[in-house]
């Protein structure tokens, strides 16, 4: 508990005792000795209440629970009722510390992930440490992480080995070691060894603060749910109060005029009862509560949400289209076979390794690992991209282009078809076909089972699309099980292909695509949901996505899925209960059958019960 949440403790108990104290010591009825001695309890637990009804009525924005507190309470001590006037604002206050305990325990919840904020950086300068803060480190200097400290920014390990603790970023509490020459995202605890890391971003831009940004930002975005009660709580309060006035006024001079006694008091009475159990509190906090502990709960899982709407259609996933090459498949290629025509295994891979010394694609990346040589990239020039297809560039004078068929094709040279399991980069070279290399990626060991999870949560079609031979693709597919494929695809071949899948479905489903790379950017945000895979994920595919999962795991998507499920049932639970027991007990109330004691429980009772039925959302089960 804090502070605050103490002192309201401290309030409670002793407004509970002098309650107490006061019904075992016998005092006349009416006396102003009674009023006087009850009233000490009521102002002790219920002063601040009143301060913010008042502090409302000044501001003209009346309509609020504390208004309703204010006026049921008032009215029952100035009605002789002092026992249910402390009753109510003792009990209200019960209600409130639930609530903000329950908060608290969400905001801790995510408040483990807002230490991944790091508090300095040891900047390297002149052959010394200097502790500086981590937005005055520019990229390109070198920083030292030292055992217990957090990286401070995105880099490259430059020396050093050590074991990184990445729970605070992807829930997960196996280690990653890291070497010379990978890439450390910032957040990671250094758990042994000391690394000296380039930094290749600002502060502004690294992992962390971009993590922190959007857990930030996430409460910005409502739910349906959340800006119906929002709605409704404007239009209901003030409906409920007139409707108690007209309960306080009407009936008795109805009464007055048909000639019997009006029974102002048993009316007035009603009406206070009526205001104590209207007190929309289980909704207005309630609901918010639960999407907040939703997205707490996701966080602490490794997947980050961008707002409570996207856990609502979420909740309705039933086509997951995915990417393959870092999605299903590690991302990690390797050089596999190199079939030359008319040239030597070592020219092949040399020049079509120069031709990529520009890209930091992962195909790209292992041509250069294989060929393991110093490159001059100063002379590799005219280099030209030809997205979905290779790429062309100058090496040493000499055109080389390398890529799949279709640049292949558009050169105007015919190849055949190669019936080998992975990647094939055809190398042509001064207009002349050279061969070809095959580059192998395999699977992620959780796409099997994140395939199947999926089904066993009820989606009714898993889709990959890629960029990848139609062979290799369908391999890959056959091998998770997916329903559907779709190969050799341009970026905008992938939002074509989505946007049929979209037509395809109902208007209640909703439509996934997850992704990791920059040319999945489009799709990402095309689609109903864009998920992003977050650790290895571009800057742009994380920006563009809804929901990031910080370990590039396939399997959390199905968790997230069975998050978004599980918060929005007890979002619908907590709606139909709170709604329920209103209706019934304001209608009790109305006719006599409730009293402000019954009151009591249809406020506090229904608020306290959501709330802790809200806290369940905080709590992720393993998928």
């Amino acid at each position: 508990m804090n502070k605050k949440q103490k002192k309201v403790l401290v309030r409670i108990i002793i407004a509970a005792v002098l309650m107490v104290a006061l019904l075992l010591i016998p005092l006349e009825e009416g006396s102003i000795l009674r009023f006087a001695l009850f009233l000490i309890p009521y102002l002790v637990i219920g002063y601040d209440i009143l301060k913010k009804a008042f502090k409302g009525i000044k501001n003209k924005q009346v309509f609020d629970e504390n208004f309703l507190m204010a006026v049921a309470t008032i009215g029952a001590m100035a009605l002789g009722e002092y026992t249910e006037g402390v009753a109510v604002m003792l009990f209200y206050q019960i209600g409130e510390l639930f609530q903000s305990y329950a908060i608290g325990k969400s905001r801790r919840n995510i408040s483990a992930l807002m230490d991944i904020r790091p508090d300095y950086a040891n900047l390297k300068q002149n052959g010394e440490l200097v502790q500086v803060d981590p937005d005055e480190v520019e990229i390109g200097s070198e920083i030292v992480v030292q055992p217990g400290e957090k990286i401070p920014i995105d880099g490259v390990v430059v020396d050093g080995s050590a074991n990184l603790d990445t729970a605070a970023l992807t829930g997960e509490s196996v280690p990653r070691s890291a070497k010379i020459g990978d890439e450390v995202i910032s957040g990671c605890i250094n758990m042994s060894g000391v690394l000296t890391i380039r930094t290749t971003k600002e502060f502004g831009e690294s992992t962390a603060s971009k993590i922190l940004d959007l857990v930030e930002n996430a409460s910005s975005k409502k739910s349906k749910p959340e800006n119906f009660i929002s709605k409704f709580a404007r239009v209901y309060t003030p409906v409920v109060c007139y409707s108690a006035l007209a309960l306080a006024v009407l009936p008795p001079v109805v009464r007055l005029i048909l000639g019997m006694n009006p029974l102002w008091t048993q009316w007035v009475y009603r009406a206070l009862t009526f205001l104590v159990i209207s007190c929309p509190c289980a909704l207005v906090i309630s609901i918010p509560l639960t999407f907040f502990a939703g997205i707490g709960g996701a966080s602490h899982a490794g997947v980050l949400v961008k707002g409570s709407n996207y856990l609502d259609l979420l909740s309705k996933a039933k086509y997951v289209v995915m990417d393959k090459t870092g999605t299903l498949t590690e991302g990690v290629f390797q050089v596999t076979k190199i079939v030359p025509t008319d040239i030597s295994d070592e020219e092949l891979l040399e020049k079509t390794a120069k031709a990529e010394v520009f890209s930091n694609h992962p195909i790209s990346k292992s041509l250069k690992e294989a060929y393991n040589k110093p490159i001059d990239a100063s002379k590799v020039t005219d280099v030209q991209e030809v997205a979905g297809s290779g790429i062309k560039a100058n090496v040493d004078g000499i055109e080389v282009a390398a890529g799949n068929e279709k640049l292949m094709n558009a050169m105007g040279l015919s190849v055949e078809s190669v019936n080998e399991p992975g990647t094939v980069i055809h190398v042509a070279i001064a207009g002349n076909y050279k061969g070809y290399i095959l580059i192998s990626d395999k699977l992620k060991a959780t796409s099997k089972d994140a395939i199947k999870s999926l089904k066993k949560s009820g989606v009714k079609k898993t889709v990959m699309l890629t960029g990848d031979s139609r062979q290799v693709a369908d391999l890959v597919a056959a091998d998770l099980g997916l329903d559907e494929v779709y190969s050799q695809l341009l970026p905008a071949d992938k939002v074509t292909k989505v946007e049929e899948l979209l037509g395809e479905k109902q208007s209640n489903e909703q439509l996934i695509f997850v992704g990791d790379g920059i040319n999945d950017a489009p799709v990402l945000s095309r689609a109903d949901i864009g998920v992003a895979m977050g650790a290895l994920g571009s800057d742009a595919a994380i920006e563009a996505a809804d929901i990031v999962l910080m370990d590039d795991d396939p399997k959390k998507i199905a968790k997230a899925i069975g998050i978004a499920r599980k918060c929005m049932r007890i979002v619908y639970e907590n709606i139909y209960f709170a709604i329920g027991i209103k209706v019934a007990c304001l209608v009790l109330g109305a006719v006599g059958i409730a009293n402000m004691w019954f009151a009591i429980f249809a406020d506090v009772g229904v608020m306290v019960l959501a709330v802790l039925n809200a806290i369940r959302a905080l709590r992720v089960k393993e998928v």
